[in-house]
């Protein structure tokens, strides 16, 4: 048995007998750095020696997002079994997904049919053809602003006659030409990726500017204040609207679906803004099952297509590996302007059905990361991950109803569900994949917490309590949960996107933990 194959053997027995807690005991960790070296060797270890040091010292440190169903921190996917294999051809054959070869590898043709396959399943329209898999959803949107910027700075030079591209000129000579004295990225509790995107493309952190609906609904955007800002085109402002479809803290969509988003579309063109929607959060709530008991998120979720960009994560819910995130824009030229590899006679290939990627994304050296995507869409197909991605909002739904009737913890970010819409196009998405089985305007019993996705945010009523409510929870390392803010003061959050999610047997861990949180 050869090096590598004796290595997986050895790996997989180290995978299973792990324990599943959502954190390694404290002291493995020590452990494990007090084994990093000091210094780069002189003489090196050997292979065999390094494994053992990998297996026996680095690897009883690693959080537990992998082997178990309790790592609610950030929004952690786990990786599917499908997906894991995936990932070890990936490394075995090391493809570098830079230019389109077809008579030489497959990579790009598998690229591509994997982000299709990822479009059909959220239900985005053929016209989204510019479209790359990223390292995460922070990568995707800097794509995103990068194409906005492209695109409502080249449409002031054309009204003022110069032909010049951003892309060429550089933005401050595009600006001067245009007439533009500011950019602004206007949002609604944006995730701090869009103020990195910002800063990264030249715009500035200070560019995005927070729209809040309301102090108890601040991840929906203000269409009033939204127009506002809108109508300084005439000032030499140009806009990029960038909503949230899945709010980092809350899950909760900045618009409530088709009709908002129409509305926000409608403005874009008005204004010759750019709409950019940032749904690494929610993006595969298209994807639940159309039956009533999902309606509100995937009414929520609607009409994301009438975006001229999306940004998503795939490992996320989709559960494959670190690191992995996904590009829609319904307009390939713009993008392609943006980050073609220009001046490299030595990969240029001509014309293709199928782009390089590199003349698509930031990077030219690119790992195949699409294979344990297409490995897992075609392993588990609509059908399989409509039901992974139902049990994480069943998990979700479950602890809100116990956190919410518990006497010492306060549910937050809740506010009641508006009616449904009685226009029938408002309904189009459910229909997209089968009828919606209760008849589009016949009157449903709503589920509770039908507005929760996977994110739960809450709070203990005793400050005491909260104040190390985070640490308490996590000290017991069964399960791992992220510390963050609401309104101020300090909060819990949980973010459920694991396919090994058993609602019953989560659920009743969750209740022994935060129920002895609060007894101590």
């Amino acid at each position: 048995m050869d090096f590598v194959t004796s290595s997986y053997n050895q790996l997989r027995t180290v995978v299973e007998k792990t324990p599943s807690d959502a954190l390694p005991p404290n002291e493995a960790i020590v452990k494990a750095v007090e084994s990093l070296p000091s210094s780069l060797p002189s003489h090196g270890l050997g292979e065999q020696a390094t494994q053992t040091h990998l297996l026996t010292d680095i690897v009883p440190g690693f959080n537990g997002p992998k082997t178990g169903s309790n790592y609610y921190g950030f929004v952690t996917g786990g990786v599917l079994p499908i997906a894991e294999v995936a990932d070890n051809i990936v490394t075995a054959f090391d493809q570098n997904v830079q230019v389109h070869l077809p008579t030489q590898s497959i990579s790009t043709f598998v690229e591509d049919k994997a982000l299709s396959l990822t479009a059909e399943l959220v239900h985005l329209p053929d016209g989204f053809r510019g479209r790359t898999f990223t390292t995460g959803a922070t990568g995707a949107n800097i794509l995103g602003l990068a194409c906005a910027r492209e695109s409502v700075l080249n449409a002031r030079l054309q009204a003022a006659g110069d032909r010049g591209e951003v892309a060429e000129l550089g933005l401050l000579s595009a600006c001067l030409k245009a007439g533009v004295k500011e950019i602004q990225v206007l949002s609604s509790m944006g995730h701090s990726s869009l103020y990195k995107a910002a800063s990264i493309i030249g715009l500035g952190r200070s560019s995005v500017k927070d729209l809040p609906y309301s102090k108890d609904e601040p991840w929906r955007i203000d269409f009033v204040a939204l127009e506002s800002h809108l109508q300084r085109a005439k000032e030499g402002v140009v806009s990029i609207v960038a909503i949230s479809a899945g709010e980092v803290n809350t899950g909760r969509f900045a618009t409530d679906g088709l009709s908002q988003n129409g509305r926000i579309r409608d403005l874009c063109d008005k204004y010759d803004a750019w709409f950019h929607v940032d749904a690494a959060f929610g993006l595969f709530a298209r994807s639940l099952p159309p039956t009533p008991e999902f309606q509100s998120l995937i009414l929520s979720s609607s009409g994301l297509e009438l975006a001229d960009s999306i940004a998503g994560d795939c490992h996320k819910m989709l559960n494959v590996p670190y690191d992995c995130g996904i590009f829609f824009t319904s307009h390939p030229a713009i993008l392609t302007a943006v980050f073609q590899n220009a001046n490299a006679a030595y990969l240029s290939t001509g014309p293709a059905a199928i782009p390089s990627p590199l003349n698509n994304g930031m990077e030219n050296s690119r790992r195949l990361r699409a294979l344990p995507v297409y490995a897992v869409l075609l392993a588990h197909g609509r059908d399989g991950l409509a039901q992974i991605f139902a049990k994480q909002v069943r998990l979700a739904r479950a602890v809100s109803a116990f956190i919410d009737t518990h006497p010492s913890y306060e549910l937050l970010a809740q506010t009641p569900s508006p009616a449904p819409p009685s226009h029938p196009s408002y309904y189009h998405h459910l229909s997209l994949t089968s009828p919606q089985p209760t008849g589009t305007n016949t009157p449903i019993e709503r589920p509770p917490y039908e507005d929760t996705h996977v994110v739960v945010i809450f709070r203990a009523k005793d400050e005491r309590v909260n104040r190390r409510l985070v640490e308490s929870i996590n000290g017991g390392r069964k399960i791992y949960v992220s510390g963050t803010q609401w309104q101020g003061r300090k909060a819990c959050r949980i973010a459920i996107s694991t396919w090994k999610v058993d609602v019953g047997r989560d659920l009743e861990l969750m209740r022994r933990v935060l129920g002895e949180v609060v007894k101590v």
